[in-house]
């Protein structure tokens, strides 16, 4: 059985109601939805190798030719929409974070890689599920 430290465990009931919060605004972000099974998210023509988009709370990847991947489009860090994909990697706008298209963290401070989202082929295009 794994225990957490008693340390780390009054930390993170001290930071889960901030953690919700637009760290720019101060308002509270809205939980991201995943995408219901089987939902269209988008051609597969419109995910470049080597890339993704960004679409709704998800974004879909492409590392490589076939291989597609998806995420919740929040940064692990303080909950932060993520805009968009830049070249091949998606960057937090609010304290710089950095991911991989495989979902890794490549720099922080977001310490845990990005919460995945099943997708798969069916069609020409990416669905959910």
């Amino acid at each position: 059985m794994f225990a957490l430290p008693r340390r780390t465990v009054l930390i993170g009931a001290a930071v889960a109601p901030i953690a919700a919060c637009n760290t720019n605004t101060g308002e509270l972000v809205a939980s991201p939805t995943a995408p219901a099974a089987g939902q269209v998210l988008a051609p597969v023509a419109d995910i470049p190798v080597g890339s993704g988009k960004v679409i709704g709370d998800t974004v879909v990847t492409q590392p490589t030719a076939g291989v597609f991947e998806g995420f919740v489009a929040r940064c692990t860090h303080a909950g932060c929409k993520l805009p968009s994909v830049t070249g091949a990697t998606l960057d937090c706008p609010c304290h710089g974070s950095r991911f991989g298209l495989d979902g890794a963290v490549l720099r922080g401070p977001a310490m845990a890689p990005l919460t995945p989202v099943a997708v798969k082929v069916a069609g020409g295009e990416i669905v959910a599920g």
